[in-house]
C-alpha cells in the first residue's frame, strides 16, 4: 500500500493559500498608491490620475482575491468550514483567532473599497472616515497571513511580505511627516503674526518740526 499523499486532495487549500498571498500583495500595493496620492508625491502631469486608477484597480483585484481565498476553502475536504466559517469571525474550527482576524480584515477591505462607489450618497466626510479603516484592515491582514496556515513562519513568506509591505510603510511614514510639517507651519505663522501685533507698529521716520520764520 502506498503511503504517498494524493496532492489533488489539497488543491482547494493550496489555491486558497495562493490567492490569500496574492490578495496581500495587491492590498499592499493599493495602500502604497493611496499614500502616494494623499501625500501628493506624483509631481508630473497626470500622475495623480494614474495613481488613482492604479489604487482603485489594485484594491478591486485584492478584494476579488480575498473572495476567492475564502470561497476555495469551501471545497477543502479536510477543513470543511462551511459558509459561516468563511463569513463570520472566529467561527472556523481551525485556528479560529487568526482566521477570525483575517475575516475581519476582509470585511473591512470590502467596506472601504466599495465605499468609493457610494461616496456621493454617503458624503465625503463619512467616506473619509471609512477610508481611515484601511490601515486597520492592512495590519489585520498582515497578522492573518503570518499567523494562519502551515507555512506562516516560512522564511520565503516573511521575506515576500517584507518586500511587499516595506514600500507602503515607507510611503505612509512620508505622508505622516509631511502632514505633521503642514500642521506646524500655520501655527508658526500665527505665532509670528501675534508677536508682530503685540510689538506695536514699526517705528517710522522722526517727525519734522516746522520752524517759523523769524
Amino acid at each position: 500500500m502506498s503511503s504517498l499523499v494524493d496532492p489533488t486532495q489539497h488543491l482547494a487549500w493550496l489555491g486558497s493559500r495562493a490567492l490569500g498571498i496574492v490578495a496581500m500583495l495587491l492590498v499592499s500595493a493599493s495602500v502604497g498608491f493611496g499614500f502616494a496620492m494623499s501625500g501628493k508625491l506624483g509631481t508630473r502631469p497626470g500622475a495623480a490620475a494614474r495613481f488613482k486608477t492604479l489604487h482603485e484597480a489594485l484594491a478591486l483585484g485584492g478584494l476579488a482575491a480575498i473572495a476567492g481565498h475564502g470561497l476555495l476553502l469551501l471545497a477543502d475536504p479536510y477543513l470543511s468550514p462551511g459558509p459561516a466559517g468563511i463569513a463570520l469571525p472566529f467561527a472556523m474550527p481551525g485556528q479560529p483567532v487568526w482566521t477570525g482576524v483575517g475575516i475581519i480584515a476582509g470585511w473591512l477591505t470590502a467596506i472601504v473599497t466599495l465605499s468609493f462607489y457610494v461616496r456621493r450618497r454617503i458624503g465625503t466626510a463619512v467616506w473619509r472616515s471609512l477610508h481611515r479603516f484601511t490601515i486597520v484592515a492592512f495590519v489585520l491582514s498582515i497578522a492573518h497571513t503570518l499567523g494562519s496556515g502551515t507555512d506562516a513562519g516560512s522564511a520565503w513568506l516573511i521575506v515576500l511580505l517584507a518586500l511587499a509591505v516595506a514600500p507602503a510603510v515607507a510611503l505612509g511614514a512620508v505622508r505622516a511627516i509631511s502632514r505633521s510639517g503642514a500642521r506646524q507651519a500655520p501655527g508658526a505663522t500665527s505665532r509670528a503674526s501675534a508677536a508682530s501685533r503685540s510689538a506695536g507698529p514699526a517705528p517710522g521716520p522722526p517727525a519734522r518740526i516746522p520752524v517759523r520764520p523769524g
